[in-house]
């Protein structure tokens, strides 16, 4: 479970989520025993999504991230509710490459050349669904760009996910800025300055965590907030407005994996059930498989005939 900082600024020129996740991005990494590479893809749409996520109206509203692109990853997908619930996979969890001339896992080169999409279901009859191509293939890059260009919103998103030597997540988090209406100008400069300041964000986390030890996970949020924010003039200085979490959770269910069954038609299921007798499915997202006898199956043919 990660922990997420929300405020705004004093003068109401910016809002500020800002989330230490390790154990988000550990999980999945657990779940879909991920290379270091994916590991550090997976990690970075998953928090991405959840931030995104946490700027949600209602309960029941959900967004899903789609980076889908023509290198070796394929496609990382995450969905996010209001709630603070994540959940994603990676079409290639054995994705790797060598490391950039930087020294960095390359998770732009992972996807190569793509489209980033971005689904909100909120209620209405129909989901509202953003497409950009991907500008760098850099998560924090792209969903950056896709607020200025779909949405039309000045947008700064931060994220990073640091592998031990032993495949597990050492640090992750992320930080999302989001300028308001009515913004003042010298707001955005003070934010321009100090972000070009701003270590990696892993970097920072560490910093924060060793500094804190045995702290709570929201002081330790609460510390991160006062590190990157605290020397930013006086008027654009952040105040807290609540904690909220991010947390892995899958939904799926033996219902829902019924209606993957129905949906694939009469003539396909009526073949599975002379040919195999028995299906199972595995879901995407956490792994967890459904085994459906003949009679089920006979069951669900019956329903959709």
């Amino acid at each position: 479970m990660g922990k997420v900082y929300t405020g705004i600024d004093k003068s109401g020129s910016y809002r500020v989520y800002l989330a230490i996740a390790t154990d988000v991005a550990e999980e999945a990494r657990k779940i879909h025993r991920t290379t270091p590479l994916a590991t550090a893809g997976l990690g970075r749409v998953l928090i991405g999504a959840g931030l995104m996520g946490i700027g949600l109206k209602n309960e029941t509203d959900r967004l899903t991230v789609s980076f889908k692109g023509d290198g070796p990853a394929g496609q990382i997908l995450a969905t996010a509710y209001a709630n603070g619930n994540v959940k994603g996979y990676i079409s290639n969890p054995d994705v790797d490459l060598p490391l950039t001339e930087y020294g960095k896992l390359d998770v732009g080169g992972s996807l190569g050349i793509g489209q980033l999409t971005v689904i909100k279901d909120i209620g209405l009859k129909e989901p509202y669904t953003g497409s950009i191509d991907f500008v760098t293939g850099e998560i924090a890059d792209d969903l950056t760009a896709y607020y200025y260009i779909s949405e039309q919103q000045n947008t700064s998103i931060a994220l990073g996910v640091k592998v031990n030597v032993d495949g597990s997540v050492a640090a992750a988090g992320g930080m999302f800025i989001q300028m308001l209406p009515g913004c003042e100008e010298a707001s955005i400069d003070a934010l321009e300055a100090m972000l070009g300041d701003l270590p990696p964000l892993t970097s920072v986390i560490e910093k924060v965590t060793e500094a804190n030890a045995g702290m709570t996970e929201t002081g330790l949020s609460d510390a991160l907030a006062e590190e990157i924010f605290g020397k930013m003039p006086e008027e654009y200085q952040l105040c807290k407005l609540e904690t909220r979490e991010i947390k892995w959770k899958c939904d799926c269910s033996e219902e829902r994996i019924e209606k993957a069954l129905m949906a694939i038609g009469v003539h396909d299921l009526k073949e599975i059930i002379e040919d195999d007798g028995q299906a199972e499915l595995t879901c995407q997202f956490c792994e967890k498989k459904y085994h459906f006898g003949r009679k089920q199956l006979e069951a669900i043919l019956e329903a959709i005939m």
